[in-house]
């Protein structure tokens, strides 16, 4: 099989290898990849910071989306053809790949393998913290940074269908009418800036819960736009990983802070979050209510070339790698 195969030299470039297919195990699903999504993490792996877990594939890529090409011994409720998108916890930057069959999804009929390719990642790590570690509902304010991304657009819409008021920040006001559009109102620009007072104006009140993709930049602010007994749920670190923490600051709001990434949690949590966005999330998908939002869409041998529109902040939703078989 053709994958993407990054170089131990000159900044890692990505090129593409001849790799052997992988051998499906006694729990897994061998998918034919149409298309894998492109994420931050894995400019983060190419260059050493972000290694996947023991045991998991050194192939870039962490979602995708194709059909069912063998099914594992000990596997139901599949068969041969199905159309299924995955969360990987690496492998999807290539035609075909072995994955836990309960970290699969079967795919909605509104979408083609294009869209479905940007959901595994995008909502389920939207899903780990709106439903399970910080969970929103009517009447919570929700602000959602680096609302633009595609983790980012996820967030947005999972937080209105869950009843909250949204509020997202964006860097430039370019991203701004099609954030609103997923339900972020208002949008505020600028938040490399303080945010605080306008992002409480917006919700009016502080926020129940931060959906925080950027990090150490933003904290102060981030803080400051914090309701009592408020949660901030740090999922990314696009500004940073370290800062200067006032814990005086959490204890009088009586502040939660919580911490999520999805690529080493175990297989039984990840298989625990998928089912759950099976049964709340995929009829919301197949209804409309909620949808992935892609970019732009590239063939695999020009990876080098979305890696850098990723790390740009050029895109809105997500950029897909189009693989296989449409």
């Amino acid at each position: 099989m053709r994958a993407v195969h990054v170089g131990a030299t000159d900044g890692h470039p990505l090129s593409i290898r001849e790799l052997p297919d992988p051998v499906v195990g006694d729990d897994e699903l061998l998918i034919d990849v149409a298309a894998a999504g492109v994420n931050r993490a894995d400019l983060l792996q190419r260059r050493g910071r972000y290694p996947p877990p023991p045991g998991s594939s050194e192939v870039l890529g962490l979602e995708i989306a194709g059909r069912v090409r063998e099914i594992g011994s000990a596997v139901a409720g599949w068969s041969e053809g199905d159309p299924a998108m995955a969360l990987l916890a690496g492998g999807g930057y290539a035609e075909t790949v072995a994955v836990p069959a309960a970290h699969a999804l079967p795919i909605p009929e509104n979408l083609d393998p294009i869209e479905a390719a940007a959901v595994p990642e995008a909502f389920l790590t939207a899903a780990h913290t709106l439903r399970l570690l910080a969970p929103v509902g009517d009447g919570d304010r929700l602000l959602v940074h680096a609302a633009g991304s595609g983790v980012g657009t996820a967030a947005v819409q999972m937080g209105r269908a869950l009843g909250a008021r949204v509020c997202g920040t964006i860097r430039t006001a370019a991203k701004a009418d099609r954030v609103r559009l997923l339900g972020a109102e208002p949008v505020v620009v600028g938040a490399d800036r303080d945010f605080a007072d306008r992002a409480r104006a917006a919700l009016g009140g502080g926020a129940t819960v931060v959906f925080d993709l950027v990090g150490a930049s933003y904290w102060p602010q981030t803080l400051a736009t914090l309701d009592e007994d408020g949660t901030v749920s740090v999922v990314g670190l696009m500004g940073g990983a370290r800062i200067e923490l006032d814990l005086a600051a959490l204890m009088r709001r009586r502040a939660r802070v919580v911490a999520a990434t999805l690529r080493p949690l175990p297989h039984d949590r990840k298989a625990s979050l998928v089912d759950d966005f099976r049964r709340w999330g995929l009829p919301r998908i197949a209804s409309g209510e909620l949808r992935p939002v892609v970019d732009r869409v590239l063939p695999l041998d020009r990876a080098e070339e979305a890696h850098r529109v990723v790390e740009a902040n050029e895109t809105v939703g997500k950029l897909v790698l189009r693989i296989g078989q449409l």
